[in-house]
């Protein structure tokens, strides 16, 4: 049992915007500057590797701390957060409150995690109702219906089915099948033949063993090696990830009755009763293929084997729920082989991450009581409007794009709904029940809660109030159904904003931030998608063609990448991210120009307006990480790592090339015909199916 938690880190809120239309902020002191000069390594000339220029002193002279996988500014704030919100948790687990109450829940829970001592005791004992149940699975029908009950209790299976908004008919929810299954990160794990791939997955089939072996299930070694057989078929029956990001092809949708058509071996109404899915109508089945070869997957797969696949499942889920043996043997595998952490964080850190994720929105309720002020919201606003009118501006300019795609493009623009800080109504949790001393029995019921409650949107009209992140999450995200863009209340502080700083590195800070997801709903899948959030293609051919030409460019820049010398940037994994970067620190630097109104911009710490919006953006990507780390990153997340946010950017700006001097023979140089400029930026979706939240994939890389 998994409890999902947000895609973010919870942090410190911050400053209020300042900024009213395109007017400077006016302050009673003249401003400063917001540039970390003492980060910065002027050694370095700009245009050969701008990411060290802006952060090389901090970069060089930085350790990463020995319980992280990477250091960075969202792992700085998010410290600083955790500290602020172990607060908040501590308040409640102080007092006696009532049982049921807000108070009494945050506590519990907060106190089951820490309580090592009690977890120790009870041991892998709460495992023991759950293994039962998958040691009398008789027959591939009771098969069919525990994987449903495991999907409820978070554990993986070969498929899962959840609810999202309708792609063509947003007003209500869809089912949708996803594909599934698998203990390593991401399939390709399983088939690269690199050294540290099959490293990697020799020391799996080791953890699997050690795993079983302290949850009290015998015969570990050979079951280990069943596992890893089975899921390595699974994965290579399972759609790569570059093409899962083709959403119209992930719309398939079949009638209840013509599911067996798919897999007529397998017990669908055993799945669908146990998932408490009533009197279905249809599913959309994502990946079309590997449902078909699952049929075969299941059927030819002993019952006895897909009990060990199972046990699996459960202990591997319920790991960091027990007690410290089976705990620090799931780190050392997930932490430090896979990520190169050599120590877990504290564990007051990570019991913090745990109530945030099982009841977010009870402590982000508190969080921005603390925190955040309804005029914060209000400023917030005013800047989203703002890089909207740039986005107008900028799509009217384009010059190869035909008017009848800019006026669905300029409808859509009109159509944006901006969520700010926090949701308008929060969640109500009055039905979980949280229980001291039994963290295995909270996060199973957690999950749980999440589960019914994404069941019981069915048949309901879609709740565009519903938000998919806590407003303690440093993040933002845009989710093309409802058309909308969401930047919770951490997002707005250093270094994203500072008030009392000058505008200009606003901009490239939090203004990159808000035109990258506004863009995400541009280009060859958010072209799917209308203003009213409805998959249909608005695009001429014409212009469609030349803007994949214009994205095959960046794709093929990105592959050029070297992260190390066995591994590069997938450029068509990345691509919908690098797009919404690019895009996204250009409509901030139109914004800024348009904010100076014809004046001349301040120069500030020796540096101009134009250098100090880019100086902006490369301080947000501050970051420092470990090899595994990174290897992890580029094979799971279709966000580029930090220095090619940085660099991978701005080369494509003219505005870069004259802020900075740049010229021929500079390592970031591009020739102006071999630039990508002037694209409406959307994102190709890299969806998950949401199984307790509507998270979309926000701007950053979870750390």
């Amino acid at each position: 049992m998994k409890t999902k938690l947000s895609l973010g880190v919870p942090v410190l809120a911050g400053s209020l915007l300042l900024f009213a239309g395109f007017q400077a902020i006016k302050t009673e002191d003249p401003p400063k500057s917001g540039i970390i000069v003492s980060n910065m390594d002027k050694q370095v000339r700009p245009g050969n590797n701008f990411m060290n220029y802006v952060n090389g002193t901090w970069i060089k002279n930085t350790e990463i701390p020995a319980d992280k996988p990477a250091y960075s500014v969202g792992a700085m704030v998010s410290d600083k957060a955790q500290e602020d919100v172990k607060a908040i948790i501590e308040k409640a687990a102080s007092g006696k409150f009532a049982p049921g109450s807000e108070e009494q829940k945050i506590g519990d829970l907060y106190g089951s995690y820490m309580n090592t001592a009690a977890r120790d005791a009870i041991g892998v004992k709460p495992l023991a109702a759950d293994l039962k149940k998958i040691n009398d699975l008789k027959n591939y029908d009771e098969l069919a219906s525990y994987f449903a009950y495991a999907s409820k209790i978070g554990n993986m299976v070969p498929f899962s089915v959840g609810v999202s908004e309708d792609f063509k008919d947003p007003s209500n929810y869809m089912l949708l099948t996803w594909q599934g299954g698998l203990g390593l990160p991401e399939r390709e794990y399983y088939f690269k033949t690199d050294e540290k791939s099959k490293e990697i997955r020799t020391k799996y089939v080791i953890h699997i063993e050690k795993m079983l072996t302290l949850a009290g299930i015998s015969g570990g070694k050979v079951k280990a090696s069943e596992i890893m057989a089975l899921e390595t078929l699974l994965a290579s029956k399972q759609m790569k990830k570059e093409e899962t990001r083709n959403i119209a092809g992930l719309y398939n949708k079949y009638g209840v009755s013509q599911l067996k058509t798919l897999m007529p071996d397998f017990n669908w109404t055993a799945l669908l009763t146990e998932a408490g899915i009533k009197k279905p109508d249809s599913l959309v089945i994502a990946q079309v293929q590997y449902t078909k070869d699952l049929n075969a997957i299941i059927k030819e797969t002993p019952i006895s084997t897909w009990k060990t696949y199972l046990q699996w499942s459960l202990v591997n889920g319920a790991a960091s729920a027990l007690n410290t043996a089976l705990d620090v043997e799931n780190f050392n595998f997930n932490g430090t082989i896979l990520n190169g952490v050599p120590q877990q964080r504290p564990q007051w850190r990570r019991a913090v991450g745990v109530v945030n994720g099982s009841l977010g929105e009870m402590v982000g309720k508190l969080y921005v009581e603390q925190h955040f002020s309804p005029a914060a919201k209000a400023r917030m606003l005013e800047l989203v409007g703002n890089l909207l009118k740039a986005y107008e501006q900028s799509i009217k300019g384009l010059d190869w794009m035909s008017e009848t795609t800019k006026q669905e493009a300029l409808k859509k623009i009109s159509k944006f709904t901006p969520k700010i800080g926090y949701p308008d109504k929060w969640r109500d949790y009055s039905t979980l029940k949280i229980v001291k001393d039994d963290l295995y029995g909270n996060l199973t019921r957690s999950t749980a809660f999440e589960y019914n409650r994404m069941i019981a949107k069915l048949g309901k009209p879609v709740d565009r109030s519903e938000w998919g992140m806590t407003p303690q999450t440093v993040n933002a995200y845009y989710n093309p159904p409802l058309n909308e863009i969401v930047f919770p209340a951490a997002i707005l502080q250093p270094p994203f904003f500072d008030m009392n700083a000058d505008d200009a590195v606003n901009y490239g800070g939090i203004g990159a931030v808000i035109g990258h997801e506004i863009g995400h709903g541009f280009d060859d899948q958010g072209s799917t998608f209308d203003g009213d959030g409805v998959m249909r293609n608005w695009w001429t051919k014409s212009d469609l063609d030349e803007f994949k030409k214009r994205t095959n460019s960046l794709v093929a820049q990105y592959n050029g990448f070297e992260v190390m010398k066995d591994l590069h940037v997938n450029g068509e994994f990345t691509l919908g991210e690098n797009i919404g970067d690019l895009g996204g620190l250009t409509i901030a630097l139109k914004a800024y120009h348009a904010s100076l109104d014809g004046k001349k911009a301040p120069v500030l710490d020796g540096f101009t307006g134009d250098q100090r919006v880019f100086l902006g953006w490369g301080q947000v990507w501050l970051n420092k990480s470990r090899a595994e780390a990174l290897r992890n990153q580029v094979g799971t997340d279709p966000h580029s790592p930090a220095r090619f946010r940085v660099n991978g950017v701005v080369r494509n700006i003219p505005e870069f090339y004259t802020a900075f001097d740049v010229k021929p023979g500079d390592s970031l140089y591009l020739a102006p015909d071999k630039r990508v400029e002037n694209l409406v930026k959307f994102r190709l979706l890299n969806i998950k199916i949401p199984l307790s939240d509507n998270s979309g994939s926000g701007i950053f890389y979870v750390q």
